[in-house]
């Protein structure tokens, strides 16, 4: 069996007296797209962010390429960090920015050549259907325009892991579908690996070859798309058909750490 890009055993995170992971076990394998599921306030988006390095474990294994991340050395952590993009539940876009200086900006920060950054955001703005939107302020497009606007800042780096918090968070059906599709066109096109949290049960498993359930703290399920729906697990079927799960306190939603 290849080994996982990404392989988390026996993960634990406490935030003051919260255990918000309490042992995870997960691997995700490149090219593949991965939807982390589960309840409001498990610590989905905890769980990303450690995969960027932006949260270290309290204990537990974090693997990379099957090289455990506590002995890697800054550059060649600096290294993995560049193939990864993540984009954010709000898009996390700069009003005070245009259109392209939003997908330069990564580019800009390394300072690129600025014939090269032209090129490339040229490039993605006709990739993602954004020509004739450059000079364009965030707030002057549509949420559907906005999120494609964050893909191509998230894309720009050529990254070989994009990770996504919530990408279809204050969208309708409708629009939901379209960044879905929008998330499986492109990863099929750049053949980047995707790691998504997501609540769009049963949508997103449609895109996705792999899910995992998380649930107080440890990942009650892992398998493809097609288990998880014939999934005999109590917990995994309630969530699926939106019954509230026991021991579950509606007071949580919203909270997600």
């Amino acid at each position: 069996m290849d080994t996982p890009l990404i392989e988390m055993i026996d993960i634990k995170k406490r935030f003051g007296d919260t255990q918000v992971l309490n042992g995870v076990n997960l691997s995700i394998f490149q090219g593949d797209i991965t939807a982390i599921i589960g309840k409001s306030g498990t610590g989905k988006s905890v769980l990303l962010k450690h995969i960027i390095g932006l949260i270290q474990q309290d204990s537990g294994k974090l693997l990379l390429n099957g090289v455990l991340a506590d002995n890697m050395n800054r550059a060649s952590r600096r290294d993995f960090q560049k193939d990864v993009a993540y984009m954010f539940q709000d898009n996390a876009l700069f009003d005070f920015l245009t259109v392209y200086e939003n997908i330069a900006l990564p580019l800009s920060e390394k300072r690129v050549k600025k014939n090269q950054i032209k090129d490339r955001v040229g490039h993605l703005l006709s990739l993602l259907g954004l020509e004739g939107n450059n000079d364009k302020y965030p707030a002057q497009l549509s949420g559907g325009m906005r999120k494609r606007v964050a893909m191509a800042r998230a894309l720009i780096t050529k990254p070989k892991m994009v990770l996504f918090d919530e990408p279809t968070t204050g969208l309708d059906p409708i629009r939901k579908n379209n960044v879905h599709t929008m998330i499986a066109r492109y990863q099929e096109q750049f053949g980047f690996t995707a790691v998504i949290v997501s609540h769009d049960i049963p949508d997103i498993f449609d895109i996705s070859q792999h899910v995992a359930m998380l649930d107080n703290g440890k990942i009650v399920f892992q398998g493809t798309s097609d288990q998880v729906l014939k999934s005999d697990n109590p917990m995994v079927q309630a969530f699926i058909r939106g019954e509230q799960i026991s021991g579950e306190d509606d007071t949580t939603a919203g909270r997600e750490k």
